[in-house]
């Protein structure tokens, strides 16, 4: 009997600030851009449940959160702290199980299966391991039980806020099959917006659907996302968590097209993005500038050079990238810098090491 779950960490940026300021905890807490009394132009990273309340909510523009919530607390990010919080997580985690996937910064699967003996028995786990991240960690997270990862990662949406839900063998079905169809993994809200128009609404009008009918709509993918809509979901736990590409934004105080400030911002990007790369021991092959209009069209251009980790390689080629495809007389909201295409370079031979001194 395969028992799989997802630990999930709950409001995960601001849980870590109420670590290192306890008072947050009472009050509504926000961690993102800067709002600059409602002229921000950011977004909303995450947001303590307090914050919720008041209608607050991750990716909303950090100015609407502050005319929900002026007096909220504001705080930007602090990626080095969240990532030493997340190591310490995944650490207690994997003590858990052989067989552990972390799938983002915050959230991780495990194959509990060889652990337990019968839904009580995975109920008592997850409280263990419940008890251990908040005592170790300091920090809340709900869990979801179920037979596959789809129906944990389903349940666990269920068991928020620092809840654990269980799904037992044989009731996925009666599970999800109320569920808006937009709840179902993989289903965007264009393609949700689309099925409902097709007249599947809900997963179980989904999961009777003709699969004819959707592979014409969707291709391949309408196979997948029918088995679904049944509860089927065959995908192993595997550790294979990997960062595929490092990136930073910067969305300026108001649409600009001067030239040098956003040469400088670019550059700005870089140094942070070749200095996360270099954290992480890794060169990368492939530079990407992604150009946000004030119309919010956004344009992407990349190029591929030789595995580099320099950030002047970095910043030159990204700076060529945008002078020579930024759109003349149209002014950009936000600029970004991405790197992908990563390989370790910790274990590769420096050239150094194949030369002897005279």
């Amino acid at each position: 009997m395969r028992t799989i779950m997802l630990i999930d960490m709950d409001y995960f940026f601001a849980a870590c600030e109420e670590i290192k300021r306890p008072e947050l905890k009472k009050r509504p807490t926000v961690v993102g851009a800067d709002p600059k009394m409602g002229r921000g132009r950011g977004v909303v990273m995450t947001c303590n449940y307090i914050a919720r309340k008041y209608g607050i909510r991750s990716g909303m523009p950090i100015s609407a959160a502050y005319r929900l919530k002026p007096d909220a607390e504001f705080l930007p990010l602090d990626y080095s702290y969240y990532e030493k919080k997340s190591a310490e997580v995944m650490s207690i985690i994997r003590g858990y199980s052989a067989k552990m996937e972390q799938v983002s910064i915050d959230e991780a699967f495990i194959d509990a299966s060889g652990n337990i003996a019968d839904s009580s028995g995975a109920m008592e786990y997850a409280k263990k391991i419940k008890k251990s991240v908040r005592e170790k960690a300091g920090l809340p997270c709900s869990i979801g039980i179920g037979p596959s990862r789809l129906i944990a990662k389903m349940a666990c949406e269920d068991a928020k806020p620092d809840g654990i839900r269980l799904v037992d063998h044989g009731d996925e079905k009666a599970f999800i099959s109320g569920m808006p169809v937009g709840r179902l993994y993989g289903i965007g809200r264009k393609s949700e917006e689309r099925l409902a128009g097709m007249g599947y609404d809900t997963v179980g009008k989904l999961a009777n659907a003709n699969i004819m009918e959707l592979m014409d709509a969707f291709g391949s993918f309408g196979v997948e996302m029918h088995k679904y809509a049944n509860g089927i979901d065959e995908s192993e736990v595997v550790e294979n968590y990997e960062v595929k590409s490092i990136g930073r934004e910067r969305t300026f105080e108001s649409d600009t097209d001067d030239r040098e400030e956003i040469l400088r911002a670019i550059l700005e990007l870089s140094g942070e993005v070749a200095a996360e790369a270099a954290k992480l021991g890794v060169s990368f092959k492939t530079i990407t500038v992604k150009m946000r209009y004030s119309d919010f069209s956004e344009h992407m251009k990349g190029l591929s050079i030789r595995p580099s980790s320099s950030e002047a390689a970095l910043g030159g080629t990204a700076k060529m990238l945008y002078t020579a495809n930024v759109e003349k007389g149209r002014k950009l909201r936000k600029i970004g810098v991405r790197v992908s295409g990563l390989s370790d370079y910790k274990s590769q031979k420096r050239l150094s090491a194949y030369l002897s001194s005279e």
